[in-house]
Formats: C-alpha cells, structure tokens, sequence
C-alpha cells in the first residue's frame, strides 16, 4: 500500500514537471531554432527556407520617447527568463514588455494576449521601432508569446528584442525560420 502511495507520488510529480515545462512553452515559446540561423544571413535563410516576407518598409527617424523605450529593453538583454517574472532578476515575455514600458510611465496589459489587443493592429510593412510583435508559438493563432520591434535593416528586416524561454533578453528577426513562422500581428501601443 505504501508503495504504491509512493509511485503515484513520483507520477504526479513526473506530470506535474511536463505539465509545468508544456506551459512555459506555450507561454513565452521557445527560440532554440532562431540559434541555429546565425551563421548564415538572416535575409539568405528566409529565402532558402521558403519563409514569409516580414519585411518593413519603414525608414524614417525614430523619436525621442521610442529610442528611451528601445534603450530600456537594451539594459535587460542577457537576463534570464523567468515563467512570471517581471524584474531584472527574469522575465517572461509579456513581464518583459510591461516592465519597459513602465519605465516610460506607459501601461501595458500583464498578458501577451491582452497585449495584443492594445492599441492598433498594423500591417508587418508599417512596423516601426517601439511597436509589439506577437506570436503563437504553439502553433494555430493563439497568442503566446511577445516582443519589441527593435530596429528595420536598410532592406526591411525586421528584429525585436523579447524574453526567450531558453537565451533570455535577446533581439530576433523575424526572417529566422521559428519567429517567421509563429509570427502573428503587430500592434502599435505609441
């Protein structure tokens, strides 16, 4: 009897680990396959790999407000993530993206999902610096995950900084195989 106490304690503990590991997952997703890109272009990588253009065609001056927003989520990159957190000791994405911009006495919703029905829903070629990415990493179109459009590149690569699962605060682009394809929307909350 005690035995068998003791082995559906170790199987509730075993689920309870995938169940907890499945649910930091779905709710920042995950960048490992964005790793694997860098030793090529990021413009050669979505081309090979058959990728979406998500591409901006913005090329103007970035304001004042945007570059202190763009210069807060800068201090955090290397920070590790954490599933809830929202301080220099981890974040998670939305915790991350809130942080900021608190920072620069601006609110944001605590979740990526109501984060992604804050302000205007813009087309990927009119981001800018300073507007929100949003993902499902998960697949399907549920929101999961979020990230700060950081700069464009003179040919329209788009890279954002978020709070990974697995590398922390880091800056992606959107022509990296796993962003390119969980890529949702992008809001304008400025």
């Amino acid at each position: 009897m005690k035995a068998a106490f003791i082995q559906n304690t170790r199987r509730i503990h075993q689920l309870s680990v995938i169940l907890i590991a499945s649910t930091i997952m779905v709710s920042c997703g995950s960048s490992k396959n964005a790793s694997a890109a860098k030793s090529k272009s990021s413009k050669t990588v979505a081309k090979s790999e058959n990728l979406r253009k998500l591409d901006s065609k913005f090329d103007g001056k970035v304001s004042g407000s945007i570059k202190d927003i763009l210069k807060d989520a800068e201090k955090y990159i290397g920070t590790p993530y954490k599933f809830g957190g929202n301080t220099s000791s981890g974040f998670d994405c939305s915790g991350f993206t809130v942080k900021v911009f608190e920072e620069n006495d601006l609110k944001l919703p605590r979740r990526s999902s109501d984060q992604a029905e804050t302000g205007k829903n813009i087309d990927i070629k009119e981001v800018k610096p300073g507007d929100l990415l949003f993902f499902a990493t998960a697949g399907g179109s549920r929101v999961s995950h979020v990230g700060i459009v950081h700069d464009i590149g003179s040919d329209g690569e788009v890279k954002f900084i978020h709070a990974s699962t697995s590398k922390g605060v880091i800056i992606s682009s959107l022509n990296e195989k796993y962003w390119n394809k969980a890529y949702l929307h992008a809001q304008r909350v400025l």
